[in-house]
C-alpha cells in the first residue's frame, strides 16, 4: 500500500538459513579482510618504493590494489559488525550509499582489468610501439576515464532505489540493489531494467573486450618461432588471465544463482559477500607468485 508510512531503516539479517551460527564465519571472513588490506597495502608500498616497478603495468596493478581495498571495505566492516555485535540496523541513506559503492568498485575492477588487458595486448602484439603508446599520460587518461565512466553511470542505481516507497517489510539479507528494491511497495521495472543495462554496457562490454584482447595475444604468441619468447609472453599474461577468469566467472555464477534465489537463498548472498573479499585477497597473492620483479620488491 503506497499510502503506508515509509520505513526509516533496514534490518540486515545476514546469511539466510544459518542465522543461529553465522557468527562462526566471522573469524575466517575477518582474516580474509585483513589479508586483503595488508597484501594490497604491501603492493602499493612496494611499487611506490621500487624504481624498477615504475612502469605502466605496475601502475595499473597499484590502482587495482586501491580498488580492491575499497571493494572489501565497502561491505566487510558492516558484515563483521552484524556477526560480532548484532548491529543489524542500517539507515536508508547508508544502505543506498553502500549500493553505490559496491557497484562503483565492481565496475572499476572490471575497467582496470580491461586497461591491463590492453596494456598486455600492446606490449606483446606491438612491442616496438609500446613505449610510445602506453605512457604515464596514457595511464592517467584511461584511469580518469574509468573513474568518470563508472562514477557517473552507477549513480542512477541508488537514486532509482531511493525513489521507491518502502512501506511494509524492512528485513533484507544485505544491501544489494535487487535485494533492497524487492521490498518496495511500488513498481520496480525501471530499477531492474537499468540494472540489466548497466551490467551489459559496463561489465559485459569490458568482459568482451578483455577476452578479445587475450584472444589476439594468444594468436600472436602462437605465431612466435622462439619457444623462450612464447614462454615469456605467456608467463607475463598468465597472472592477469587467472584473476580475470576468476572475477568474471563469479559474476556469471552470481547472476545465474539469483534466478534460483527462492530455492537456495543462502547461495547468492554468500557469493555476494565472498565476491567482495576473495578477489581483493587473492589478487596480490597471484601477482606475488607469478611476477618475479614484484616478488623481489616484496623481499627487499
Amino acid at each position: 500500500n503506497s499510502s503506508s508510512p515509509q520505513v526509516s531503516q533496514f534490518i540486515l539479517m545476514g546469511l539466510p538459513g544459518i542465522h543461529n551460527w553465522q557468527h562462526w564465519l566471522a573469524l575466517p571472513l575477518a582474516l580474509l579482510y585483513l589479508l586483503a588490506l595488508g597484501a594490497n597495502l604491501l603492493i602499493m608500498i612496494t611499487i611506490q618504493h621500487e624504481p624498477i616497478l615504475h612502469e605502466p603495468m605496475y601502475h595499473f596493478l597499484e590502482i587495482l590494489a586501491v580498488v580492491d581495498i575499497g571493494l572489501a571495505t565497502t561491505i566487510m566492516p558492516k558484515i563483521l559488525a552484524i556477526f560480532w555485535f548484532d548491529s543489524k540496523a542500517i539507515s536508508l541513506p547508508e544502505c543506498f550509499a553502500q549500493i553505490y559503492a559496491i557497484h562503483y568498485f565492481l565496475c572499476m575492477e572490471s575497467g582496470i582489468f580491461l586497461c591491463m588487458a590492453v596494456d598486455r595486448y600492446v606490449a606483446i602484439c606491438h612491442p616496438l610501439r609500446y613505449p610510445s603508446i602506453v605512457t604515464e599520460a596514457f595511464v592517467v587518461k584511461v584511469t580518469g576515464f574509468m573513474v568518470l565512466r563508472n562514477g557517473l553511470l552507477t549513480i542512477p542505481v541508488p537514486v532509482l532505489a531511493a525513489q521507491r516507497h518502502y512501506c511494509s517489510r524492512n528485513e533484507i539479507e544485505h544491501c544489494s540493489n535487487l535485494g533492497v528494491i524487492s521490498l518496495a511497495c511500488d513498481d520496480i521495472t525501471v530499477n531492474k531494467f537499468y540494472q540489466l543495462v548497466l551490467a551489459w554496457i559496463l561489465v559485459g562490454s569490458d568482459m568482451a573486450l578483455v577476452f578479445s584482447s587475450y584472444a589476439l595475444i594468444l594468436r600472436s604468441v602462437l605465431r612466435l618461432n622462439s619457444a623462450e619468447a612464447m614462454s615469456k609472453a605467456l608467463n607475463t599474461c598468465s597472472s592477469h588471465l587467472i584473476l580475470i577468469l576468476f572475477f568474471y566467472s563469479i559474476i556469471i555464477v552470481l547472476s545465474v544463482t539469483h534466478l534460483a534465489e527462492k530455492k537456495f537463498p543462502l547461495i547468492p548472498v554468500l557469493l555476494n559477500v565472498l565476491h567482495n573479499v576473495i578477489p581483493p585477497a587473492l589478487n596480490p597473492m597471484v601477482y606475488a607468485l607469478r611476477m618475479q620483479e614484484l616478488r623481489l620488491g616484496f623481499q627487499r
